[in-house]
């Protein structure tokens, strides 16, 4: 994909399993360094190293938060961009029709394209054909309206309508900003892994220092924090996994357009 990050290129089961994983072998790595320095240090007090433990899952656990909290308005903002997109493109499509010497037709025809576009890039996943295309649309809807403005320089409602396509082809702009490029950085990314790699190191060497036995509950929490991982690159990852934005608005403005829907 032409947008994607380094971390898309692993799909969201691998990413859960590598989390699992990574997990498992932080905490068996701390675990073993347990063991060890307790036999080799019997002096070495579990107090403190409890206490350190619980600071860095306390802080592990407010970057993930941090992280969740970025995702989850970013995936509100990629939901309120369809919204107003499709409000201004009915906006555009209804004012076409108040165009002098009936020339709103051929641009509500283009409108309609437009919109079916937009719908089949994300049955497809094909992003850069849709931009291309779209950016096509948008030059030929503007040249359609150049040509009524400059005929009709007076009148108010080619004034108007002017005034949604210009919304509307900044829309545009602004769905592909937050749908495409406002992602989770990389080095969050990064930072976040790295702090639960120390974490669960921290966790396994406590349960060295503490126990002979390794604990079930190990499992469980590599489950439970993959579990969390995995949803936040859901929310980070634009027209893959299972929360995917709702384009309902355009399916709803599509069937009120007319003409045959693709």
């Amino acid at each position: 994909m032409p947008f994607a990050q380094p971390l898309d290129h692993l799909p969201l089961w691998g990413l859960f399993l590598a989390t699992v994983v990574l997990v498992l072998l932080a905490m068996e790595t701390g675990y073993r360094l347990g063991r060890h320095r307790s036999r080799r240090a019997e002096q070495e007090k579990e107090s403190p190293v409890g206490t350190v433990v619980g600071a860095t899952l306390g802080l592990l656990g407010f970057m993930l938060a941090f992280t969740f909290g970025i995702a989850g308005s970013r995936f509100d903002s990629r939901r309120q961009a369809v919204l107003d997109e499709a409000n201004s493109i009915g906006t555009t499509f209804l004012r076409a029709g108040l165009l002098p010497e009936g020339r709103g037709e051929p641009i509500r025809t283009l409108l309609r394209d437009y919109v079916d576009v937009r719908l089949e890039a994300v049955r497809n996943r094909d992003i850069a054909t849709a931009l291309t295309r779209s950016n096509e649309l948008h030059g030929q809807i503007w040249a359609e309206t150049e040509a009524i403005a400059k005929k009709h320089p007076e009148s108010i409602l080619v004034g108007l309508f002017v005034q949604s396509l210009n919304e509307t082809i900044d829309l545009h702009e602004t769905r592909v900003v937050v749908g495409l490029y406002c992602r989770i950085p990389l080095i969050l990314w990064s930072t976040l892994y790295l702090l639960t790699v120390l974490a669960m190191m921290g966790v396994g060497y406590f349960a060295g220092l503490t126990s002979k036995t390794r604990s079930l509950a190990a499992i469980m929490l590599a489950l439970t924090f993959a579990a969390v991982m995995f949803l936040v690159a859901d929310l980070d990852r634009p027209g893959e996994g299972l929360l995917e934005v709702s384009q309902q608005a355009l399916v709803d403005l599509r069937s009120t357009m007319g003409g045959a829907n693709p």
